[in-house]
């Protein structure tokens, strides 16, 4: 049966139907309520239902009578359900029906009331979909068919669709133009590029690239510009005060000798430097040579300025006196945001094993120095070469600098810092490493990197014998006030996280890697299982790279977005996934990460020497499922005995599995990081054959004193009877291959397997500790 209903607008297309909420619904409908004023008195006409003399069929077109003000959508829209499909229901006009009165009889017109209309509206609000006797029964209240109440209803629910759709659509237009607004900025961006060689735009107007011929005379000029500077730095150098004189520009930084034609060596990138920082070079120069005054007196001086604390041992910076030290600008001109921002100054003296042209190369280098310090750097980066310095040392060499600073936890943030860094030879035996931010340096180049600044700080390192450096380490930060987890609190606040000590020892231990690493005449003890020195070294370098690894996956990092959710024994647990398409030192397809951290009552010390040891391996590990644990090779790589990589195998009664573990620990931080190997893989390994196409995941533990130092019971010079006091932050790491494609999701299975497989681990490590109140 065909039932011809008219109105004067088109149907509308028949939407999927989504409300999970009526009372949005219709919220949403309020909203558009007043969009169709101007149609209410054509809309008004079809508050009306249409009845088929024959067979007694109705079909309504309903809505309150409110007058101009109430919308069509109200009104005019059907919804074609699975109860009545066999229907056709055809949207025409009053001139149509007047045509078609031969073919069907005359229709009878029905307005509801507004008290019909009020009571299906109520019954609309808590049930959008009337069960058949809802609406047997609303119809008898009424005084109507239940099939008029049936098609109001099916009317209803069309209208809040179409008023949906709508809304949805505004919001996609406004989402778009936001896309196209995005893209133009990027389009202007491109075509405004810059070659950092010569400094042209590599591309017109016209989108077209620069013709070759004149690209390349650019090229050439900026070839011969560096040269003749090249020139005038020799005649500066060799000549005096003649050679000075023969470029007036070469004098205009200040500083004799070389220190001007430094300033001159890179003109033609310092044009394009400037353009982007709005940093002057003369500038620059004059900031780092105080700096490096203010450094030298920083890391030389004694009381008043540092105070030694009684309990603590550490040294304190008296502020009032460095104040009166030191000039009023460099701490005034950040006097604006001191309510808002901490002050952090910390400073450690030791003994390196390393020699002085690696120690400097190692700074100097972005990567080396990122490497040096996995723990602590997760990014850095070389962002602009100022000047290049002269020698094999470089000595005056001026970088500006990118880091990210981190702490092994997912629940302490990373500190982002642009400073300059700036290499001076002071005498034949000493050399000072400065770095020091420059204002305005981070608004040029991203105004949302504030969030910390280094005051003059960085280290004196003197040359000893025989491969050693002394070094004075200074950390002088202001940072912006940001909120810590509790347990990190007095870490952070104390200025220990990120302070001189931290970084000391973690220069300690890697230099002591790296020592062990190239050594030649290694005692048979400490290298044990491991016939060759080529399989030792490529044995400690398949470790450094399990730590790196390691290091990388757990921090704060924007590397990673890190979900939070729940431990089945209530702690907090840091979920992160990531996709290894081609990477071969990692296994390919979907990794999950899973991080936690907690305090507990152990001291560092105690902690570290319980996971380390292969024969408490059974009481905490769940993958050895009561099989026994062997050490089959331990390499020690530094004067603790807790520093060592040792090779384990887990025997059961079904299978075997071999593990690489590699222990590392300083007076600040240990870590104890292992990962199943493939078992042919790294018996090749220990051969000496090459490890860096063995797929290993990382997983492991970070610990960290608390920071709550008190003071000594007794004083002793037995190092194994320090620091066995205080409790213990304590980090979790755990990742798993969860799916061998690259292409696949993450699945709430894979997410409740590392919970377990991580609530188990740290309750097994508590009960074995006898903390389980921790």
């Amino acid at each position: 049966m065909a039932a011809d209903m008219s109105n004067n607008n088109s149907n509308p297309s028949r939407a999927k139907d989504f409300f999970p909420s009526p009372a949005l619904s219709l919220s949403l409908a309020g909203i558009f309520r007043h969009a169709g004023a101007a149609e209410g008195e054509a809309a008004a006409t079809s508050n009306m239902e249409v009845e088929e003399g024959d067979e007694g069929h109705t079909v309504e077109i309903s809505s309150e009578n409110s007058g101009p003000t109430r919308s069509r959508s109200e009104d005019d829209y059907f919804e074609g359900e699975g109860d009545h499909e066999d229907e056709d229901i055809i949207i025409g006009d009053d001139d149509n029906n007047n045509k078609n009165k031969n073919k069907k009889k005359r229709k009878k017109y029905h307005r509801h009331t507004a008290d019909q209309i009020r009571e299906m509206e109520a019954l609309f609000k808590e049930s959008p979909h009337p069960d058949e006797k809802q609406r047997q029964q609303l119809s008898k209240q009424l005084g109507l068919a239940p099939r008029q109440v049936k098609f109001w209803f099916q009317n209803r629910r069309t209208q809040i669709k179409a008023i949906q759709e709508r809304h949805e659509n505004s919001l996609l237009k406004t989402e778009i133009e936001k896309l196209k607004e995005k893209n133009k900025g990027l389009r202007d961006t491109i075509n405004k590029a810059c070659c950092p060689n010569c400094g042209v735009t590599t591309t017109t107007r016209d989108g077209a690239a620069m013709p070759t011929e004149e690209q390349q005379l650019r090229i050439e000029n900026a070839k011969l510009k560096a040269e003749v500077d090249k020139l005038r730095g020799a005649l500066a150098k060799y000549g005096g005060a003649a050679g000075s004189s023969t470029s007036p520009s070469s004098s205009s930084g200040g500083g004799g000798g070389g220190g001007g034609n430094e300033q001159e060596n890179n003109r033609s990138s310092l044009d394009f430097y400037t353009g982007i920082f709005g940093v002057d070079k003369s500038r620059i120069m004059d900031t780092v040579k105080k700096a490096m005054e203010e450094l030298i007196k920083m890391a030389t001086m004694g009381e008043p300025l540092w105070l030694r604390s009684v309990e603590t041992g550490r040294e304190i910076l008296n502020y009032d006196e460095y104040i009166k030290h030191f000039a009023l600008e460099t701490c005034s001109s950040s006097s604006s945001s001191s309510k808002r921002s901490i002050i952090e100054a910390s400073r450690d003296t030791a003994l390196v094993f390393v020699d002085l042209p690696r120690l400097l190369q190692i700074f100097l280098d972005a990567n080396q120095w990122k490497e040096m310090f996995p723990c602590l750097i997760s990014k850095a980066a070389t962002v602009d070469v100022i000047c290049n310095g002269e020698g094999s040392n470089r000595d005056g060499a001026v970088q500006l600098m990118f880091a990210e600073v981190q702490m092994l936890t997912p629940m302490v943030g990373t500190r982002e810092v642009y400073f300059v860094r700036y290499s001076k030879q002071l005498s034949a035996e000493q050399w000072a490493i400065i770095d020091v931010s420059i204002d305005k340096v981070e608004d040029n180049i991203d105004a949302s990197l504030v969030k910390c600044r280094k005051r003059p700080s960085g280290c004196i390192i003197e040359d000893k014998s025989n491969g050693h450096c002394k070094v004075t380490w200074v950390e002088h930060l202001e940072c912006q006030k940001s909120p810590v987890a509790t347990m990190y609190r007095t870490i952070v606040n104390s200025g220990m996280a990120f302070g001189a000590r931290h970084w000391l020892t973690t220069l300690q231990l890697q230099c002591e890697r790296l020592v062990f690493f190239m050594a030649t005449n290694v005692p048979m003890k400490d290298s044990l299982g491991v016939a060759t020195l080529a399989g030792r070294k490529s044995i400690l370098k398949l470790a450094q790279r399990m730590t790196w690894g390691f290091c990388h996956a757990i921090g704060a990092s924007s590397f990673h977005t890190w979900t939070k959710v729940t431990s089945k024994t209530g702690e907090d647990i840091r979920i992160s996934s990531r996709k290894n398409l081609n990477d071969p030192g990692e296994p390919l397809g979907l990794i999950l990460c899973a991080v936690s951290s907690v305090w507990l009552p152990v001291s560092p010390n105690v902690l570290f020497d319980f996971l380390r040891d292969e024969t408490h391996r059974t009481e905490w590990d769940i993958m050895c499922s009561g099989g026994s644990v062997q050490s089959i090779a331990n390499l020690a790589k530094g004067q603790d005995r807790g520093n060592a990589v040792t090779i384990q195998t887990i025997k059961s009664k079904d299978n075997s599995m071999w593990i690489v573990q590699d222990c590392c620990t300083n007076a600040f931080e240990s870590m104890v990081v292992y990962a199943p190997v493939d078992i042919s893989g790294i018996q090749s390994v220990m051969t000496g054959c090459d490890s860096s196409n063995l797929a290993v995941l990382p997983s492991g533990f970070s610990i960290v004193h608390d920071g709550i130092e008190s003071r000594p019971m007794v004083i002793t010079s037995r190092q194994e009877e320090k620091n066995t006091e205080g409790g213990s932050l304590f980090t979790i790491a755990f990742q798993i291959l969860t799916n061998a494609s690259p292409t696949a999701k993450l699945t709430m299975e894979s997410v409740d397997s590392v919970n377990t497989l991580l609530s188990c681990t740290l309750r097994n490590i508590r009960t074995s500790l006898q903390c389980e109140d921790g």
